[in-house]
């Protein structure tokens, strides 16, 4: 198995050439732990030294703040607020900072355990299985409301009736938190007040707490996203590819195709809507490789799949969760023919790697550029879709026009339209 990494040999290069000309650059030191150590690792990590002059500058600007100085002696929202600002001057994707009390930090620290496997057991003791409590379900902020973005195939939000573009009023009677408001309720139900429609009366929905384990979990939910809708008599399949970074993630894709619930479509939707990348660079081998399929049938024993490749029609969807090898993977698609459905993705092509800080917050910095062909970057571009589909996520009641749109378009291939 391959690095997560993107190009490991030229990370590893390139980790070298940065950390020499950062020497020469002194940057200042507030006193406080945590946002030197920030500073230090991004000096020694950032995979381009040419940004670090204005990374300095912005830690000076910090430290020597004329309303509030960064010093030893300032609020964690301080230090939390500095160490954003300095990080935001790089202005690179996989550089940013997670705290204990968002969903991202527990994802990260699963996609990213091997970089932080000395601390495992003391973070998630006894056994270093990153887990936290929760109900499967993803919301972001938009005009200081919680709106849900993402529901997670099979979870129990899903399976409660949860949907995208619900408005979250509260928890048992308390704001939304992310981790706070399921912590200590493992096994029980949580009362989810939400808004389906702007000015509706709320609705009150129960729903179990779980212990989720990140990768594992998103391999639950790639498995429990394949459906099957039918149009015009032709089948259409559809499974949504969470993120590239579990270890069995395009195993499953590939079992569902080859002997699953996909194994008789006409056509596939694949959604690339997802929460990470990673992966490796040849994910989308699986759909363009031209080797033929190819199986191992034993005497006594269920036939082994040693290589499954598609070759029926194919439309992809994307957004801005298409990230990182996600991204790669569209911008692939798209090169050789398949037709893409959505908006822009993220424009997030670079590895990263993750780092504890004193405070066990978690800090992911660019440590290598994404070149592809010897000339093209997506960092900043991001891949563009062939049919431009915009989702309007408040109050749209689980409506998805993307995937909606995805599967009219495979629908007019498969009539020749």
């Amino acid at each position: 198995m391959r690095s997560r990494f993107l190009f490991p040999a030229i990370v590893a290069a390139l980790v070298v050439l940065v950390a020499l000309p950062a020497q020469a650059l002194e940057a200042p030191r507030s006193g406080n732990a945590v946002f030197d150590r920030a500073v230090r690792l991004v000096m020694d990590n950032f995979y381009d030294a040419a940004d670090l002059p204005a990374f300095v500058d912005a830690i000076r600007r910090e430290i020597n703040a004329a309303h509030s100085p960064l010093t030893s002696a300032s609020q964690t929202a301080r230090v939390d607020a500095g160490i954003d600002t300095v990080l935001a001057s790089l202005r690179a994707s996989h550089t940013g900072r997670f705290k204990q009390d968002s969903i991202a930090y527990f994802e990260l620290s699963d996609v990213f355990r091997g970089a932080i496997r000395r601390d495992l057991r003391r973070l998630f003791p006894p056994q270093g299985e990153v887990s936290y409590l929760g109900i499967g379900m993803i919301a972001a902020q938009k005009d200081g409301k919680w709106f849900v973005t993402d529901v997670y195939d099979g979870s129990p939000a899903a399976r409660a009736g949860i949907l995208m573009g619900d408005e979250v009023l509260d928890i048992d009677g308390e704001p939304y938190r992310e981790i706070g408001s399921f912590a200590g309720k493992f096994a029980r139900k949580v009362a989810v007040r939400l808004r389906r429609h702007a000015g509706a009366e709320p609705i009150r929905i129960e729903v179990l707490v779980q212990r989720i384990e990140p990768l594992p979990g998103f391999e639950d939910a790639i498995a429990k996203s394949a459906a099957v809708v039918e149009r015009d008599g032709r089948h259409i399949g559809y499974i949504r590819l969470w993120t590239l970074s579990a270890p069995r993630s395009m195993d499953i894709v590939a079992e569902a195709l080859a002997e699953g619930r996909l194994k008789d479509v006409d056509g596939l939707v694949l959604d690339l809507r997802g929460r990470w990348g990673g992966g490796e660079s040849d994910s989308a081998e699986l759909f363009l490789g031209r080797t033929p399929d190819f199986k191992l049938v034993g005497r006594n024993r269920g036939d082994m799949i040693a290589n499954v490749r598609w070759h029926k029609p194919l439309v992809a969807i994307i957004d801005e969760g298409s990230r990182s090898g996600l991204e790669l993977f569209a911008y692939s698609l798209k090169i050789n023919g398949i037709r893409l459905v959505g908006s822009r993705t993220a424009g997030a092509l670079l590895a990263g790697r993750a780092f504890l800080l004193p405070d066990d917050s978690l800090l992911e910095i660019a440590v290598a550029d994404a070149v592809i062909n010897n000339s093209v970057r997506l960092e900043g571009v991001g891949v563009e879709p062939h049919v431009p589909v915009a989702l309007n996520l408040p109050y749209a009641a689980g409506w998805d026009a993307q995937r909606v749109a995805a599967v009219e378009e495979m629908r007019r291939m498969l009539a020749g339209e």
